[in-house]
């Protein structure tokens, strides 16, 4: 019986030994070639069209009670915290009971081509120090 208790123990702290490899990612104390190599980050999509991507959805951007005039878009620019893509744009508004609202920039978010966020930009965002080009 004893040896029988023995032959378990033996076996269960060789599989305990032996499963621990499978966890020994890129940040593990085992030498180098034992650990999980990183993946490669994903390639980055190439820059969007923006002047055309903000005309065509021009209703993603701006509300259509808004009558927006003199609309101009910046270049796009790589978002830091993600794969897609960052532009400005601004236009001449008008609210909704008719008073001119003025001149409104926002920031926009591209992922895939598409126009997936706007923010209303704040007075700490570099969207006040861009160049602008009418769509």
């Amino acid at each position: 019986m004893q040896r029988i208790t023995v032959h378990i123990v033996l076996m269960a702290a060789t599989a305990l030994a032996l499963g621990g490899c499978g966890f020994a990612d890129s940040r593990s104390p085992l030498p180098e070639f034992m650990r999980v190599k990183e993946s490669d980050p994903p390639p980055l999509e190439p820059p969007p069209d923006v002047k055309e991507l903000v005309r065509n959805h021009l209703d993603s951007v701006f509300m259509a009670a808004s009558a927006p005039r003199n609309v101009e878009v910046s270049p796009a620019r790589h978002d830091l915290r993600g794969l897609g893509w960052t532009a400005c744009v601004k236009a001449e508004l008008t609210s909704a009971n008719g008073k001119p609202l003025g001149v409104q920039t926002y920031r926009i978010s591209i992922n895939e081509g598409l126009i997936f966020d706007r923010r209303h930009v704040e007075e700490e965002d570099t969207c006040l120090s861009e160049s602008y080009e009418p769509i």
